[in-house]
This record gives structure tokens, C-alpha cells and sequence, in this order.
């Protein structure tokens, strides 16, 4: 049961950003660290208390990874957890959890991917997936309609290519909003949502077509 247990989130970008709202919405009580002032602002204006490592970690129940970086949670800060903390990654492989300085400790396989790791104090820790990706190594990974959506960005990218190479040089492009626009509508049938259209008068006033794309290139979602 998350309800009460106080949480903490290191990294509040995409990720980080849907594990705090996940365990928010599971009744925790949650932290955010971050080192990006803009992140660390977001965090703030939702609502979450943003703290640093050093100081939180000590009343954490629950420290969830999600930055991309290393050495996110230390030896140091893994002596001081409480017992019985839950520890695990979601954002990068197994260095942003110090993992190896726990290897010499009593570990314990409660179930397939959780293991409760016994320090010198006799405090424990569960440790989720060995500090790799959570979502993969202790679930079934992604959603099928996330990775609906993830494939259909691919396939219509690929299509894209293929009629229009010489657009394209040799480099890395985002989707073209007309086309992730695409991705959207296929998808909206599934979830029940009915989108509305906008009238020759409508979107002239804010100067797009009425088939989209309804955003310029600069908009951020």
C-alpha cells in the first residue's frame, strides 16, 4: 500500500514527471529532486516539495530513479535509508542507483526481480529489478496502446521517408506535427473521444488549415 508513504522522485522530466503523478495518484506522499531550475519549477507549481538527496532520503519509504544520469543514488545514501525502503530505477540503465556497493551485503529474493538487501545495521532495503529499468524487469514494460502509438510514429515516419526523401538530408528529425497530428486522430476512436472540427472562419482567425496541423512547430505539448 503507497497510501502515506512518503516518496521520493529523483528527476522530474518526462518520466519523472508521470512517476510522481502515478504515485500522487496512489496516495503517497511525494519529493521531486532536480538539478534543471525549469524542472525543479514545474515540480514546485504542481505541488510537490522539491528537496535535495542528501537531506530527503532519510524518511524516504519509496526512491524511484528517472534522470538519465549517474550515480543518482549513492552508497552513502543507501546507509542512511530506513528500513524496508523500496529502491528501484525507471530513467537509465543500473548506474544511476550505486547498486555494486551493495553487492558484499546479505541479499534475499523475495520474488523474481525483488530482492531485500540486508545492511551491516541489520536495516534492509528491497531493491526492485537489481536498479534496471522497474517498469520492464518487474512488469510487462509498456502498455499495448502506448506502444500502438510508438509504432505508428515509426511506420508513418518511415512512409514519410519513403515518398519523400529528398526533404530529408542525413540527420536526425522530429515528426512533423501534421504527421504526429496523424498518430493522434488514429488513436482517438479507441479512447471514446470526439474531435472537433473547426470552421473555415475559426481557423483563419488563428491562422491554420482546417485539416491541421492546429499547433506551429515551436508549440510545446
Amino acid at each position: 500500500m503507497m497510501s502515506g508513504k512518503v516518496a521520493i522522485v529523483a528527476g522530474f522530466g518526462d518520466v519523472g514527471k508521470g512517476s510522481a503523478a502515478s504515485l500522487r495518484q496512489s496516495g503517497a506522499r511525494v519529493m521531486v529532486t532536480e538539478a534543471d531550475p525549469i524542472c525543479a519549477l514545474q515540480a514546485a507549481m504542481e505541488g510537490y516539495e522539491v528537496v535535495l538527496m542528501d537531506e530527503a532520503i532519510k524518511g524516504a519509504d519509496i526512491v524511484v530513479t528517472a534522470t538519465g544520469n549517474k550515480d543518482i543514488v549513492t552508497a552513502d545514501h543507501m546507509r542512511d535509508m530506513k528500513d524496508r525502503a523500496i529502491l528501484c530505477n525507471i530513467g537509465h540503465f543500473d548506474n544511476e542507483i550505486q547498486v555494486e556497493a551493495l553487492k558484499n551485503y546479505k541479499w534475499d529474493e523475495i520474488k523474481p526481480q525483488v530482492h531485500e538487501v540486508t545492511k551491516p545495521d541489520k536495516k534492509r532495503i528491497i531493491l526492485l529489478a537489481e536498479g534496471r529499468l522497474v517498469n520492464l524487469g518487474c512488469a510487462t514494460g509498456h502498455p499495448s496502446f502506448v506502444m500502438s502509438a510508438s509504432f505508428t510514429n515509426q511506420t508513418i515516419a518511415q512512409i514519410e521517408l519513403w515518398n519523400n526523401s529528398e526533404k530529408y538530408e542525413k540527420k536526425v528529425y522530429v515528426l512533423p506535427k501534421h504527421l504526429d497530428e496523424k498518430v493522434a486522430t488514429l488513436h482517438l476512436e479507441k479512447v471514446g473521444a470526439k474531435l472537433t472540427k473547426l470552421s473555415k472562419e475559426q481557423a483563419d482567425y488563428i491562422s491554420v488549415d482546417t485539416k491541421g496541423p492546429f499547433k506551429p512547430d515551436t508549440y510545446r505539448y
